[in-house]
């Protein structure tokens, strides 16, 4: 019988986008291979020309002959969920399967850059971003935007970001809101946002790769 070729996530592992695929693996029961790697090689630059961790392989080792590889983190949680056919996390119904998808690209892109001056400064303290009134401004953006999720969680009617089922949409934003609960800055008040954490916490892909895994 041939060997199955393990599927190797490509990046480091402080990486939230790279342990966002790390927790998908786990709530899968799919043993994924992490690997470091050169983002500025040329054997990279081939898997990814936007250079940016995580890259997915599948099928084979890095490089342009592998069978099967891809970028952006929140498609490669999709891929697998798809994959493993695991209809609970990522719905076969087109309406459900389209609010899962919104909270994603949502987390990605709103919330993100939400929260990227801030956190490069005053937690990668990167001095590009040492500016009082930006980190100020960023905060208070990080804080509003994650009173939207706070919002969504009030309305849910269940303990999870779409209610009563944990889908790819809590993956993603379980780790927003570890990222943001342990960044050095004043927090808004967000009691459904802290019962989340707490319920997350009671999951063991979250705890290795989101609560024990660093901001």
């Amino acid at each position: 019988m041939a060997r199955e070729l393990p599927i190797c996530v490509l990046g480091r592992a402080g990486s939230i986008n790279v342990r966002k695929v790390l927790w998908t693996g786990v709530e899968l029961d799919l043993p994924l291979k992490r690997e470091d790697v050169d983002v500025s090689s040329d054997a990279f630059r081939q898997l990814n020309p936007n250079q940016m961790m995580p890259v997915l392989v599948e099928g084979g080792g890095p490089g342009p002959a592998s069978a099967f590889s891809m970028w952006e983190s929140n498609a490669i949680c999709r891929y697998l969920a798809m994959r493993e056919h695991r209809t609970d996390l990522l719905p076969a119904d087109p309406q459900r399967r389209a609010q899962v998808e919104m909270w994603m690209d949502w987390q990605a892109g709103e919330l993100n850059n939400s929260w990227r001056y801030a956190f490069m400064g005053l937690v990668r303290q990167s001095p590009a971003h040492q500016d009082a009134a930006q980190q100020a401004a960023g905060v208070a953006s990080w804080n509003r935007h994650m009173g939207i999720l706070e919002g969504q969680l009030q309305r849910s009617g269940g303990p999870w970001v779409l209610g009563a089922d944990f889908t790819l949409a809590d993956v993603v934003l379980g780790l927003a809101t570890h990222r943001w609960r342990a960044a050095p800055i004043e927090h808004a008040d967000l009691p459904a946002v802290e019962a989340y954490y707490q319920r997350l916490c009671d999951r063991t892909g979250f705890v290795q790769h989101g609560r024990d895994a660093g901001p």
